[in-house]
């Protein structure tokens, strides 16, 4: 049996950009760990609700939306 590992804490429900003037996103849930051991999170466009999927490192580095 796999072993299950928890994702550390995620900001769920923080509005995030890509970068410091790209498009809005909210942060949502981990979905699955990646084999380089980064975690793929669900996240939602605020301007067109569209959601996808996200490393986790790259969240962390993009800044806080204003």
């Amino acid at each position: 049996m796999p072993e299950v590992i928890a994702p550390p804490p995620i900001p769920i429900g923080k509005i995030k950009s890509f970068g410091a003037f790209g498009p809005k996103y909210e942060v949502g849930r981990a979905l699955r760990q990646l084999d380089d051991g980064d975690w793929l999170v669900e996240i939602k466009m605020v301007e067109t609700g569209e959601t996808s999927e996200y490393r986790m490192t790259h969240v962390f580095d993009d800044p806080e939306a204003r």
